[in-house]
């Protein structure tokens, strides 16, 4: 648990004004952000309260949410951080997705559509003008309604400006093209649909395998004594080769090969979901 464990009481009612009186259960607590889920009579609420060096970056997930349909019901600041409340999304995640094919080699079939719908969400996001800025496998939700993305505080439109503290999202989801930018010190460093497509394909991978795709091991590489920036320089280079573990053969063929594209060869999200649509379980 992190240093913040009281829910303010604005928050609180914000969710509580959609879903009734209701029970707070912590979901997560790290780097500066705590979230709960609010259950009550009338449905369940997601609130994320941003603390210390969290605050800003939440108040930026907050106004991203502000901008997308049907998101963010309410937001604010409170003495000590930033809050929102979202509705709950009730569903696996793509990580969760994925456990049966990962300890068992079972449930590929709903997995492989679990993928697609994945694809499909991104390329909705991307046809509207943003991008996501961090996929990763918990990233998105597959609920009744169909695939749903959370965690959009890196996100970037063209008239809503990045954060200078963005570096690329997760380190061994970063595509090189975006590692090299930050390495290089451009800043502020602006994701793009190539790079969220990298990522997609790369949250997929670890999906089946339970591993990064990139095998550091291969170059001698200890990601625990590199750091993220020592890693970045690594990806940036892409000298760095996939993983040889193969236990999803057809699918991580189609995957790798985006992984190992330049940015203006990878398909888009959509073009990735239809590759993968037509892959053999």
């Amino acid at each position: 648990m992190g240093e913040f464990v009281c829910c303010p009481a604005e928050a609180v009612r914000a969710a509580e004004a959609v879903c009734g009186p209701a029970v707070l259960t912590v979901v997560s607590d790290r780097r500066g952000s705590t979230v709960w889920k609010a259950c009550g009579v009338a449905g369940a609420m997601a609130v994320k309260v941003g603390y210390g060096e969290g605050v800003e970056v939440t108040a930026r997930e907050a106004a991203v949410l502000q901008r997308l349909p049907g998101e963010t019901v309410a937001w604010g600041r409170h003495e000590g951080g930033v809050w929102f409340v979202t509705p709950w999304l009730a569903g696996a995640s793509t990580w969760g997705l994925f456990e049966p094919v990962r300890l068992r080699a079972e449930g590929r079939a709903e997995a492989l559509a679990g993928a697609v719908g994945l694809c499909r969400a991104v390329a909705s996001l991307h046809a509207s003008g943003w991008v996501h800025g961090d996929l990763q496998p918990a990233h998105g939700i597959h609920t009744e309604a169909g695939v749903r993305l959370i965690d959009f505080a890196w996100a970037w439109h063209s008239d809503f400006e990045q954060h200078l503290g963005f570096k690329g999202g997760i380190t061994h989801l970063v595509a090189p093209e975006l590692a090299a930018a930050i390495q290089e010190g451009v800043r502020p460093v602006r994701p793009s649909a190539a790079a969220d497509v990298y990522a997609l394909a790369g949250s997929l991978w670890t999906c089946v395998t339970g591993r990064w795709p990139l095998d550091y091991a291969a170059v001698g590489i200890d990601p625990k004594v590199l750091g993220p920036e020592g890693l970045r320089c690594a990806i940036a280079t892409g000298v760095v080769p996939l993983d040889s573990n193969e236990p999803w053969a057809a699918l991580q063929r189609g995957l790798g090969q985006v992984l190992k594209a330049e940015a203006g060869d990878r398909p888009t999200a959509a073009e990735l979901g239809d590759v993968l649509g037509v892959i053999p379980c």
